[in-house]
């Protein structure tokens, strides 16, 4: 009896590792297991939100003066738990939103301020963001007070936002409309690293190559959201500093003048803190007692002088609670030589500095310290591109404040996608290149005649199907950009990828852009259109009548509204849903599908349906025959599921590439070629299970309706004005 015993010795009611912890996920055990977790990580279990909450309608009814005039006054009122420097919080609320904002990422857009995720682990608990923790319980009481209609993630950037303006600063703009996530993002990669702030070796190939580092990462240690502020792997070296600091800031789309701008202008204000400590673990280690904080400084007194950060221990400027020119002054008015903070940190101070070029204590006035300046900082002295634009901005202090702004609404709002997606009052006017800007496009005109045009062609179902899908697929829902709205699959660099197949484009294009001139559509419109009226004869082959939904008003893009290099980061080196990858990589070619499917914003569900579908079809790039398990290629039908389910035929690997052949039992014959990402919708457990509903004898016109509803909302998803 004592083995049921839970109150014998060693007894536990609970199965430990079974709900509670991470430890043993599927994929621990099995390691070649997909893990599909990432498709259903937001989905509606895990938001508290009612079904029919609409936060978009929530924001535009939010009281944005109240909230302003909150964060404004929050900015001075120093509360004893946690004291603000010289009286005044602006620092730390810059620094809270520059961190939220500053893991965003070019290469998958994913990452930065628009969800809110620096509430959650890793990001929580990264070493680059100790005592944040304090800034987002600071918020708190705006938060409570303002409810669901103030999102963390917007409160977050205002609050940096709001301290400039309250510093001096005439800041550019500011727009709410993020909407919070409930929990990780599991989808992001942060890298592979060992440990937190594992040397920088580890996440490139040649150290002395910045750009070296594998994509999409972009800092230069897990945990930090830049580089290091004592230099590569702490080795003091701003030459070397400055490479890594262009790298980073580039993979975040910035260019060296921005990138120099928001380096003096984000240490114009505040400071860094090197209290030496024994500092305790981060909030995602800390004991239950500390009510959710980290970062426990047993020597922490109540003095804002005694708070520990980064190590680094000391203010950029004379002045730090105001804008000024005075880290550009300090920076090329002296001469600096390597320091040691008191808690053990590189830094750079001045040699020699005049007395009233010091900087008061943050807790007593009456105490005076050298300025600091981090490696980076001396990057943007050392460096001579970065000097020659800090130079120009030297001289010229309103420039500086100009460039410095755009580029912080930049940092703040990249991952916003279009202006659709901004409210209230002080949105800028001003369409800035970066936001993809796309112009209004025409609904009036007849649908239906298009229709027939279209079908008159001369152009197969096919041809239609793929340019569809191919203009639509770009779309990241991490930062919202791409899509098929803009039509931007006709310029550069869209038209001339790989993967989009040029010849075949070339030749759609050029049939369709007559019809939409006639008809006063726009191009992004009637290649939807296209697609659809491709589908539905596709359907109509299949014995069902069903008229694919569809929405006119979009617009068509022009090459000046198009930032070719950064949409460079934006082609796909691997689609599976066509069955194409570039090359062979060292991701799975079913990885790589199911990280397309999470841009895109589709449930496992969704990618099943829409893949069996795309393979029958014949929608595979190149017309490769791999996966199309059906006799009657062109046809919607459920062919693929059926014929992956069924037991007639056994596969055979072909290679060592992933490439399979399916054969007749009873013959031995090829019957049908594969992919690896074709039949892990026959072996892995859970896509069997959604693969087993549509091979079922009575779900042919639910695969039908539902693969036309999965459809229509790669077609929509980046259409924010049907649901503004």
């Amino acid at each position: 009896m004592d083995g049921n015993n839970v109150n014998a010795t060693g007894g536990c009611p609970v199965m430990h590792g079974s709900n509670t912890t991470v430890e043993r996920p599927v994929t621990s055990w099995w390691p070649k297991s997909l893990n599909l977790d990432i498709l259903h990580q937001h989905g509606a279990r895990t938001n508290p939100m009612d079904v029919d909450y609409n936060h978009r309608d929530a924001v535009k009814a939010l009281d944005y003066e109240a909230v302003k005039a909150d964060v404004q006054a929050l900015m001075t009122d120093s509360q004893d738990w946690w004291p603000a420097d010289w009286g005044h919080y602006g620092g730390l609320f810059i620094r809270l939103a520059w961190h939220a904002a500053g893991s965003y990422r070019l290469g998958d857009g994913r990452g930065g301020a628009g969800t809110g995720n620096l509430r959650f682990a890793p990001l929580n608990s990264w070493p680059d963001n100790a005592s944040l923790d304090k800034a987002r319980r600071l918020l708190w009481p705006i938060k409570k007070k303002h409810g669901n209609a103030l999102s963390w993630a917007d409160l977050i950037v205002l609050s940096g936002t709001i301290a400039y303006d309250s510093m001096g600063l005439n800041t550019f703009g500011f727009g709410f409309g993020r909407e919070d996530i409930w929990g990780p993002e599991i989808d992001i990669n942060w890298g592979n690293d060992s440990v937190l702030l594992a040397p920088t070796d580890e996440r490139v190939t040649n150290i002395e190559d910045a750009n070296s580092m594998y994509n999409p990462l972009a800092a230069s240690h897990m945990g930090l959201i830049y580089v290091n502020p004592e230099g590569v792997n702490g080795n003091p070296n701003p030459a070397s500093t400055a490479k890594y600091v262009r790298m980073t800031f580039l993979r975040m789309a910035m260019n060296d003048e921005e990138t120099a701008a928001l380096t003096v202008g984000g240490h114009t204000v505040g400071k860094c803190h090197g209290m030496e400590a024994n500092i305790g673990p981060a909030p995602e280690e800390a004991s239950m007692s500390e009510a959710g904080f980290g970062w426990n400084n047993p020597n922490f007194n109540g003095k804002a002088n005694t708070a520990h950060t980064s190590g680094l221990e000391g203010a950029w400027t004379t002045n730090p609670t105001q804008w000024d020119n005075g880290y550009l002054d300090l920076l090329f008015g002296y001469e600096w030589e390597l320091k040691k903070s008191r808690a053990g940190a590189w830094q750079w101070e001045p040699v020699n500095i005049a007395e009233e070029h010091k900087v008061p204590d943050a807790s007593d006035p009456s105490i005076k310290h050298n300025p600091i300046m981090t490696d980076a900082d001396m990057a943007m002295k050392v460096d001579p591109i970065y000097r020659e634009i800090c130079e120009r901005f030297h001289k010229d202090p309103t420039y500086l404040a100009d460039t410095f702004s755009r580029a912080w609404f930049k940092l703040t709002h990249r991952d916003m996608g279009p202006k659709v997606n901004y409210y209230g009052p002080d949105v800028p006017p001003e369409d800035l290149i970066w936001q993809d800007p796309v112009p209004a496009g025409n609904a009036d005109y007849d649908a239906a005649a298009v229709k027939d045009k279209i079908a008159n062609s001369g152009l197969t179902a096919i041809e239609m199907v793929n340019t569809a899908w191919d203009s639509a697929r770009t779309f990241r829902s991490s930062d919202k950009r791409g899509g098929a709205n803009g039509a931007r699959i006709r310029l550069s660099p869209q038209k001339n990828w790989e993967g989009n197949e040029p010849i075949r484009l070339e030749k759609v294009l050029g049939i369709l852009a007559p019809i939409a001139l006639d008809a006063g559509a726009s191009l992004a419109d009637v290649i939807v259109l296209a697609g659809n009226v491709g589908l539905e004869q596709a359907i109509k082959a299949g014995g069902h009548i069903v008229e694919v939904p569809f929405e006119k008003g979009r617009g068509d893009a022009t090459e000046e509204q198009t930032d070719g290099d950064s949409f460079s980061d934006l082609e796909p080196l691997a689609d599976g849903f066509r069955n194409w990858q570039k090359e062979i990589y060292a991701v799975r070619p079913e990885e790589l599908m199911l990280d397309r499917a999470q841009l895109l914003g589709l449930t496992a569900a969704e990618m099943v349906v829409l893949v069996g579908g795309m393979r029958v079809l014949g929608a595979n790039y190149g017309e490769s025959k791999h996966g199309v398990f059906t006799d009657r290629e062109g046809t919607l039908s459920t062919d693929f599921f059926v014929n992956l389910t069924s037991m007639a035929y056994s596969w055979h690997p072909v290679d060592n590439d992933g490439f399979y052949e399916l054969c007749d039992r009873k013959t031995g014959a090829v019957k049908w070629t594969a992919t690896s990402a074709d039949l892990v919708f026959g072996s892995n457990s859970i896509l069997r299970a959604y693969v087993e509903v549509y091979a079922q004898d009575d779900n042919a016109e639910k695969f039908v309706r539902d693969f036309v509803a999965a459809w229509t909302k790669v077609m929509i998803a980046d259409r924010y004005d049907l649901v503004a």
